[in-house]
């Protein structure tokens, strides 16, 4: 009788680890689902100072909604209106950084914000610190991160978010052409789009900016806004 009560405590010893290991398997390739979407190269030579801002706010009020807004230091200027706009409505957490999306540690990056909570809507940018990167493995690279983003978090709501207009035309032509690609992608795979490009340039004031890059005051409040009016819109 001891024999077979024994036997059955190690036959569930050993189905406990069994199904532990499977379960840390799973966790593992979870962490490691970025890996697959990552492209192997990159040409582009990172920025002498790069640099990633991480917040998340109200992280213990699971009663609300939660958005992620995904940018540059144009996300990290109007984060706050957007806040502002939806306090009380919809928590947030922004993760504003330099990388461009060919950058090896991009999707790594992306993957812990990803990780770091469930998320309702999205808005996902990269762009402005791509202007001089590869057109082609940018271009591979920003779908890829599309394609990462509804695969590790395929219950939230994704827009896509367009880079705004700089003071110089050179480049303001290339964030329109990275935009267009945007708006490509979006199409492909039926995502909402907030064009802050269009938003910016249908302005009748032709100066919005503070130093060729970054806006005035209220160009960063009419950002916001139109973010945080997509968000609600995204959540009816």
């Amino acid at each position: 009788m001891k024999s077979g009560i024994g036997r059955t405590a190690v036959f569930f010893f050993v189905l406990s680890i069994f199904f532990g290991s499977l379960s840390w398997n799973f966790k593992v390739e979870a962490d490691e689902l970025y890996k697959e979407f990552q492209p192997n190269e990159s040409s582009r030579r990172r920025e002498s100072i790069e640099w990633t801002i991480i917040y998340m706010f109200n992280t213990n009020d699971l009663t609300k909604p939660r958005a992620l807004l995904i940018g540059d230091s144009i996300c990290n200027a109007y984060q706050s209106t957007v806040r502002e706009e939806l306090e009380g409505k919809v928590n947030i957490t922004y993760w504003a950084g330099s990388k461009c999306v060919t950058d090896p540690q991009y999707f790594e990056e992306l993957n812990m914000v990803l990780s770091g909570n469930r998320y309702d809507v999205i808005t996902f940018n990269n762009g402005l610190h791509s202007l001089s990167s590869d057109r082609h493995e940018w271009e591979v690279a920003y779908r890829q991160a599309v394609l990462f983003i509804r695969e590790k978090a395929p219950e939230a709501k994704l827009l896509l978010v367009t880079s705004t207009p700089t003071e110089n035309s050179q480049n303001s032509a290339v964030s329109k052409a990275l935009g267009d690609y945007t708006k490509k992608v979006a199409d492909e795979f039926a995502l909402d789009v907030i064009d802050l490009y269009q938003v910016i340039d249908e302005d009748e004031d032709k100066q919005p900016w503070s130093d060729g890059v970054h806006f005035k005051q209220p160009f960063v409040r009419l950002l916001g806004q139109t973010i945080a009016d997509a968000v609600l819109t995204s959540l009816d």
